[in-house]
């Protein structure tokens, strides 16, 4: 069972039948590759990630990444990982033809990418910001930088980071501080930047920052912002590389990913350290967005990924730790009675159930937001193109959010499966716990999502993207209504949009008074309502595809299968939907209860 870290037969499930990734393939873009070749490539990809990364997975835990004598040591597996990465196609293979990639859809990469990081999700961060920082030249950089820089990007050899925090400013990008004076062909940096996500280790040739500052005179706030590339290494023209004035100060030591470094680095602080402008000036904010969709679509399917990973090793545990005795109809228990697996518990059971739908569905809002993102670029149609588009942008911020803040949930529960053990380092499920804590605040914190989600995304052109996205759930509710084991949770889920609507009928009174503050002071309680709904229509999607397999066959998939995800969404409307009702109450409470007034509610610190 060493490698029993993901169920293969769901992911193929969810691709195929579910979400059915042939629609994409038919695509003039897509045209290049089918089903076979594809099929293929994530066989390829599993059989690497058994044998070049989940053996490798508690020992970068314990051997964790860490700076010493000014650079970053990390495990030896990270630059053969990036070198087998580049020569496997993991690095290019999104990319389209002309920039030297396989043109494959972002559905497709995701998946390999799911794979991956359920076998170890400390190495793919490294190949997924080399990708984004890649991607950003490709699309905004010049001839010179393109050439120059994004050939040994995706080959492998260089490395690529983006670099947006900074000490004094977290998250708000408007306080940057970070120059750029301009001088000739270049800028000079000067400035530092935390918190990033493989910003240099050892083996590493060269590393490509991607970095937001200010060209001195810019205006103040996010319109002065402006995109850099800034290596390592400067390339000269002979080949040589020579050092850029970047200097590695720190790794940040975590409670969790431990192999996979953080850094903090100085830019020009002990030599002049030149950056290249990408595009045009004050718009990097802008370009950075281009990469925003996809690195939350990547943040949500890594915490996905390891709330899969963590069932399955709860799942293996529960069948083959014994305790106990089943409870039976007698008020006491039969001593004489061989002990059961706890898997016959029923509350082993529920939490078990419980990491089901959650990693699951999580899967599957992961795809389902991917085929979005390839619809929005590649269809013929400009009114198709934009309908994709707003649905893409409605879902980004619940895939990054439900996975990152379910998926803990269920690994708590998968640790508690364990007991005493779960808390033990022996066993991997703490490892697992501690991983997924820091998705919820990569690429902005669940507060930073919710109030995009309410405050953008649900009003964006005069509510287009929920009339839309409500259109696609009836669609479902429809289909679903027509097989009787169905048509109640069918019914449910028209309840819940019907209460989502007198839920924004609530919050849209505030701001029309202009009330802002009150409008999205629980847009984190309205994320975990609208994504519960959401997951709750993906769940009723699996459930009736699995009801007409019983129906008509299935030659894929055996009847226990299509029969446990009927099972699973039963479970999810009847034990996670309804915890719906008490959000409802909280969003439309009157009260402003954490809303800042002259109360000393903290103490008189405050």
């Amino acid at each position: 069972m060493a490698n029993a870290y993901m169920d293969m037969e769901t992911l193929t499930y969810l691709l195929n039948d579910v979400h059915q990734w042939q629609d994409l393939l038919d695509l003039p873009d897509y045209a290049d590759h089918d089903m076979a070749s594809v099929a293929l490539l994530i066989k390829s990809v599993k059989e690497f990630a058994d044998k070049e990364m989940h053996p490798y997975f508690k020992e970068m835990d314990e051997r964790p990444a860490h700076f010493r004598d000014g650079e970053i040591v990390v495990h030896p597996q990270v630059p053969k990982y990036m070198a087998a990465s580049g020569e496997m196609g993991l690095l290019a293979g999104g990319f389209p033809y002309k920039d030297g990639g396989m043109q494959l859809p972002s559905m497709v990469m995701n998946a390999l990418g799911y794979i991956q990081e359920a076998a170890n999700n400390h190495l793919p961060g490294y190949i997924g910001l080399t990708i984004g920082a890649a991607e950003l030249i490709t699309h905004f950089g010049n001839d010179h930088l393109n050439q120059t820089y994004v050939p040994k990007m995706l080959e492998g050899s260089w490395g690529g980071t983006m670099c947006l925090t900074e000490p004094q400013a977290g998250s708000s990008l408007s306080d940057i501080v970070t120059s750029a004076t301009p001088d000739g062909d270049h800028y000079n940096i000067h400035g530092q930047k935390i918190f990033i996500s493989g910003g240099d280790y050892q083996g590493a040739e060269n590393i490509v920052h991607l970095l937001l500052a200010r060209i001195d005179g810019a205006p103040a706030g996010t319109k002065g912002i402006s995109l850099f590339v800034v290596p390592k290494n400067r390339p000269e023209q002979n080949g040589k590389l020579t050092p850029n004035g970047v200097e590695t100060v720190a790794d940040f030591e975590k409670m969790g990913q431990k192999g996979y470094c953080t850094t903090h680095l100085f830019f020009g602080g002990k030599a002049a350290c030149h950056g290249y402008l990408v595009g045009e000036p004050h718009k990097g904010l802008k370009y950075m967005f281009l990469m925003m969709n996809s690195a939350r679509i990547a943040v949500g399917r890594g915490a996905a990924a390891i709330c899969a990973a963590a069932y399955q090793a709860s799942l293996n545990y529960a069948h083959e730790r014994a305790q106990g005795r089943k409870l039976t109809s007698t008020e006491k228990k039969d001593v004489q009675q061989e002990q059961t697996l706890i898997v016959n518990h029923p509350d082993v059971r529920r939490m078990l159930l419980l990491q089901k739908v959650v990693s699951e569905g999580a899967l599957s809002l992961v795809l389902l937001t991917s085929k979005y993102q390839d619809l929005s670029k590649s269809l013929e149609s400009a009114q198709e193109r934009e309908k994709y588009t707003l649905l893409l942008e409605l879902l980004t911020p619940i895939v990054k959010t439900y996975p990152s803040e379910m998926g803990r949930i269920a690994v708590d529960n998968g640790l508690q499966i364990l007991g005493g053990y779960g808390f033990c380092s022996d066993y991997i499920l703490q490892q697992y716990l501690r991983d997924i804590r820091i998705f919820s605040i990569y690429e902005g914190t669940t507060g930073i999502q919710s109030q995009d989600l309410l405050g953008r995304k649900i009003t964006m052109h005069q509510g287009k993207a929920l009339e839309l996205l409500s259109q696609e759930i009836a669609t479902t509710i429809k289909a679903a209504t027509a097989h009787d084991r169905l048509k109640g949770c069918a019914g449910q889920l028209g309840g819940k949009l019907q209460e989502t609507q007198k839920i924004l009928k609530t919050l849209m009174g505030h701001a029309q008074k202009g009330d802002y503050e009150r409008f999205l002071a629980d847009a984190t309680p309205f994320m975990e309502y609208f994504s519960n709904v959401l997951l709750a229509w993906l769940w009723l999607g699996m459930a009736l595809k699995s009801q007409q397999a019983l129906i008509h066959g299935d030659a894929e998939h055996s009847t226990d299968f299509h029969k446990s995800k009927i099972h699973a969404m039963e479970f999810y409307f009847t034990y996670e939907l309804p915890k719906t009702t008490g959000l409802a109450e909280i969003i439309m409470n009157h009260k402003s209860l954490t809303v800042a007034s002259g109360e000393k509610v903290f103490g008189e610190h405050f």
